[in-house]
């Protein structure tokens, strides 16, 4: 587990805290079907499908921008250890720079985090939207694995529901 994250004591963990939490968000969207106007999941659930894939490929655009802002940071604190190393003179050990991340870094990755789970949360509005549940979508997944690589009993699709581009 990350040093980011952390477990409330008074909880039991899921067995898997990834599937339960896509399943948990994937519910709440289900039930946002059928709130109010105020609600922004039931305006893209039930507006017009250009709302919602506008807002998919804008969050994508973020992410996108985000993950440009963390690789800025890094290659720019690699270039000024470099830079140090080389105005000093001194040869830096074998296979270390001793880079030290600034806090900009840390808070590039944040935010890189923070709009993927955008992006996610939209993607799933759009399942939703089109009746895909989470099984489903996890058999499509699966279906792209070897078998080495997919879950030991997990779901796939039918051969006749396999389709690949237009």
């Amino acid at each position: 587990m990350s040093q980011k994250t952390y477990l409330p004591t008074d909880e039991t963990p899921p067995p898997s805290h990834i599937g339960a939490t896509l399943e948990s968000l994937a519910s709440t969207i289900a039930t946002r079907r059928e709130a109010g106007e105020e609600s922004y999941t039931h305006r893209l659930l039930t507006g017009s499908v250009d709302d919602v894939l506008k807002k998919v490929m804008e969050e994508a655009g973020e992410v996108a921008l985000a993950a440009k802002d963390v690789e800025s940071w890094a290659c720019s604190s690699l270039a000024a250890a470099l830079a140090v190393e080389g105005d000093a003179g001194v040869a830096s050990d074998e296979g270390s720079l001793g880079v030290e991340l600034p806090a900009e870094y840390f808070d590039a990755v944040n935010h890189l985090r923070y709009e993927t789970a955008d992006v996610v949360y939209h993607l799933l509005v759009v399942l939703e939207r089109f009746g895909i549940d989470l099984d489903e979508f996890a058999a499509e997944l699966n279906n792209r694995m070897t078998d080495d690589e997919r879950p030991q009993g997990g779901v796939r699709l039918h051969d006749d529901c396999v389709k690949r581009g237009n």
